[in-house]
């Protein structure tokens, strides 16, 4: 199916656009910068040349131009009468963050995921889970479900943060990401509402982009959640589902306080809504500190459905994720599952189990806290007026810029093999123009280098350029 994206949609991811080049130039760039980043996917149709120009103001030659422009560097295709979509040129490769990166990345900084590398103990859990395979081996492999065995040791760990759970309540998945989806195919028909945090999870925002939601949002304060800007989107707007990051939020890095918890599972309820609970960080507290009950413990009315997984806490590369419900939500999960993967790999299940068993937490926790300080010292020396919340627990800085420049910022980065996401990936509509997400996953002198390359790049668009020696617009693949 074609997705298509309308002349008032792409000028409001635009943005203001213009800048000290020719239009055709400034026009392209911008284009350019949404598809790398990931806010325009491949196979997108954009809008006709003419209702392009009226929705930005500008000439359909201007349009003309810059159309031309991205398809001579490979990120349009046009088809005469047909149209043009969005594309990915050879030599360019999609990455988890959602952004689109040349293949040769051995050397760039990459600060568009916040996750770590694997834990040494990774090789001797998957050794154990290697020598328990066999004991599967006879049978068909097909666990829509999961395994009994990582289902109870996730089921124990929700139990002992308080929320009673059984076995029977976990449905295992290939990551949080596709559990997320197939909350989303169990409960969202197209063109309802889906209410969401402003800034939020931008992986999220494509998910639900995918499967074609009406997404409205409500902010979040400096300081966090206002409860009465939450109540009144859920009684006014009455969404089907609201998504929501409670513990150490992404990307602001918030958790949210027990009496809000409470509160929002009843007006949830009252308003109808399902709540989809993203519980990535949960697991990563790096202060001493007591955490919260996770909101699904407030649940009365089976409406709350909890997402989480290994990849923050553990190791991306395993692909284990879950979703924790209600058991008869948990089986028509299971049914819907059916028709994508029928299930987990039973290796990778059976090495999360053997990992879950040992008490890896602790020091992932320590080596989060002493990179965040490196990265909290260097930010403050280096840029003075840039703010940011300490984060207690998760992975990531939401550092507020001294101007509106994010996007030109990341791009600028580029040119010194620095990646970082722009805030406008983590919200609606091209808004967030003076945030950045700054994970401090990295090991310390990585992140002190990052910032020293950060402060090449903002005098780089201070001075209007995108790099050294280079000019400001270099979108040729």
């Amino acid at each position: 199916m074609t997705r298509l994206i309308g002349a008032a949609q792409l000028a409001r991811l635009l943005g203001t656009w213009r800048d000290n080049q020719a239009d055709y130039l400034a026009l392209a760039s911008a284009v350019h910068r949404l598809i790398v980043d990931g806010r325009l996917q491949p196979g997108i149709r954009l809008p006709a040349e003419r209702e392009a120009a009226l929705a930005l103001g500008a000439s359909r030659t201007t349009v003309t131009a810059a159309y031309g422009r991205l398809r001579d560097s490979g990120f349009l295709v046009s088809r005469r009468g047909a149209g043009s979509w969005t594309a990915l040129p050879e030599g360019h490769q999609v990455a988890t963050s959602g952004l689109w990166t040349p293949d040769d990345t051995s050397d760039v900084l990459d600060l568009g995921c916040a996750a770590m590398p694997a834990p040494v103990e990774l090789l001797e859990a998957a050794r154990e889970a290697v020598e328990e395979l066999p004991a599967h081996a006879g049978r068909s492999g097909y666990t829509p479900i999961g395994l009994e065995a990582l289902r109870g040791a996730l089921a124990a760990r929700y139990t002992e943060r308080g929320l009673p759970t059984t076995p029977g309540q976990i449905l295992i998945c290939g990551g949080a990401q596709q559990a997320f989806d197939l909350c989303l195919r169990l409960l969202l028909s197209p063109g309802e509402q889906a209410l969401v945090e402003a800034p939020t999870y931008a992986n999220a925002l494509v998910a639900l982009t995918a499967n074609r939601a009406r997404v409205a949002a409500y902010g979040l304060t400096p300081t966090g959640w206002d409860p009465e800007a939450i109540g009144s989107a859920l009684r006014q707007g009455r969404p089907r589902i609201g998504y929501l990051i409670p513990d150490f939020h992404n990307p602001t890095g918030h958790l949210m306080p027990a009496d809000l918890r409470e509160q929002l599972a009843v007006a949830a309820h009252q308003a109808g809504t399902d709540l989809i609970v993203d519980e990535t960080f949960a697991e990563l507290p790096i202060e001493d500190q007591v955490m919260p009950p996770p909101l699904a413990a407030f649940d009365r009315h089976a409406r709350v459905l909890t997402i989480g997984g290994l990849s923050k806490s553990h190791w991306g590369g395993l692909r284990v994720g879950w979703i924790r419900a209600a058991g008869p939500v948990i089986q028509r999960l299971a049914a819907l599952r059916t028709g994508l993967d029928m299930g987990s790999p039973v290796l990778e299940q059976l090495t999360a189990v053997h990992l879950l068993e040992r008490d890896l937490l602790p020091a992932r926790r320590a080596i989060l806290r002493s990179r965040r300080d490196a990265l909290v010292g260097a930010l403050r020396e280096t840029f003075p007026d840039w703010r940011f919340p300490v984060p207690a627990g998760g992975m990531s800085l939401w550092v507020e810029l001294d101007a509106p420049v994010s996007t030109a910022l990341a791009r600028a980065a580029e040119a010194y093999r620095v990646r970082v996401a722009a805030g406008p990936r983590f919200g609606l509509d091209g808004l967030m123009e003076r945030f950045i997400r700054v994970p401090f996953t990295l090991p310390e002198e990585s992140l002190q280098e990052v910032v020293r390359r950060l402060a090449l790049s903002r005098a780089d668009v201070e001075r209007g350029i995108a790099g050294p020696g280079r000019a400001p617009l270099d979108i040729v693949a």
